[in-house]
C-alpha cells in the first residue's frame, strides 16, 4: 500500500517514517532541499523534492491509497492545492493539524501586516521568528530595531541585506530551540517585543512564549485560521486501519 505524505514539518516525517516502518511505500513531498535534508533518508521512502505544479501534485497521488497533507499550519494555500489535486486523483484526502497553543500571554494578531503596525509607533528591539518569507512585511521598520532569527542560508542572508539590516543583529540558526536558549538571545539583544507564529510544540512555540514572559517581554504572535482535521495519533490510526483493510 502506498501513501502519499505531502510534509516539510516536524509531524510528517515522524508520520512517513512510522507508515514505512510498518511495510507501506510512501512518497515525501517537499517544497525544499531544506526540507528534504531534514526529511533524510529512509527505508520505504521516496521523497519528490520541490514545488510541485497542480498537475504534477495530480500525478503522484495516482495510485495511492490516501494523502495526508502534514504541510505547515500556515501554508494554506499549498494546502488548498493539495485538496484540490486528491479531488482530482480521486484519492482520499488526510488534514494533519497542529493542536492550537495557548495564548493568554499573547497579544494576537491576524497577519504580519498588522503586527508590522502595532511594532511601529512602539520603541524597543524586535525578536522576528517568522520566517524569512514574512520578513519583508517589516520593511518599513527602522532596519536597526530588526533582530530576525532565519535559518542559515545565502537565501535568508539576502533577504536580510536587502532590507538593511545590520549583520550584527541577524541570528542564522537552526531551530527548534530551548527555553534557556531564546531567553539568552531576549536578554542578549535586550529584546522587547518576540514576534512569532504558533507553530505549536513541534515548532517550539511554548519555548518561545515560556521566554517572553520569564523576560517580561511582549510575545505578538500571528494568529493561524482554524482548520479541519486529524490530530496526528488520529491520522496515524486511520492509516494503520486502512493498511489493514
Amino acid at each position: 500500500m502506498r501513501f502519499v505524505v505531502f510534509s516539510g514539518t516536524t509531524e510528517g516525517r515522524m508520520l512517513s517514517e512510522e507508515l514505512s516502518d510498518m511495510g507501506a511505500l510512501v512518497t515525501v513531498c517537499v517544497a525544499s532541499q531544506y526540507g528534504s535534508e531534514m526529511q533524510g533518508q529512509h527505508a520505504g521512502i521516496t521523497i519528490c523534492t520541490g514545488p510541485l505544479q497542480q498537475e504534477e501534485k495530480t500525478a503522484v497521488l495516482q495510485g495511492a491509497a490516501a494523502c495526508i497533507d502534514a504541510t505547515h499550519p500556515y501554508a494554506l494555500h499549498v494546502t488548498k492545492t493539495v485538496k484540490q489535486a486528491c479531488e482530482q486523483a480521486g484519492v482520499r484526502y488526510i488534514r494533519l493539524v497542529r493542536p492550537d497553543s495557548d495564548m493568554k500571554h499573547a497579544v494576537v494578531v491576524r497577519d504580519t501586516a498588522e503586527a508590522a503596525a502595532y511594532l511601529k509607533d512602539k520603541e524597543g528591539r524586535i525578536l522576528l521568528t517568522t520566517g524569512v518569507k514574512e520578513l519583508r512585511a517589516f520593511r518599513d521598520l527602522d532596519p536597526s530595531r530588526l533582530y530576525p532569527r532565519v535559518l542559515p542560508s545565502c537565501e535568508s542572508l539576502q533577504v536580510c541585506a536587502d532590507m538593511g539590516i545590520p549583520s550584527k543583529n541577524i541570528m542564522a540558526m537552526q531551530g527548534p530551540f530551548s527555553r534557556e536558549l531564546n531567553e539568552a538571545l531576549i536578554r542578549q539583544y535586550h529584546i522587547s517585543f518576540l514576534v512569532s507564529k504558533d507553530g505549536g510544540k513541534p515548532g517550539g512555540f511554548p519555548e518561545k512564549a515560556e521566554a517572553a514572559e520569564a523576560a517580561g517581554i511582549t510575545l505578538l504572535v500571528i494568529g493561524r485560521e482554524k482548520e479541519e482535521g486529524m490530530t496526528y495519533q488520529e491520522t496515524r490510526n486511520l492509516c494503520m486501519s486502512l493498511m489493514q483493510e
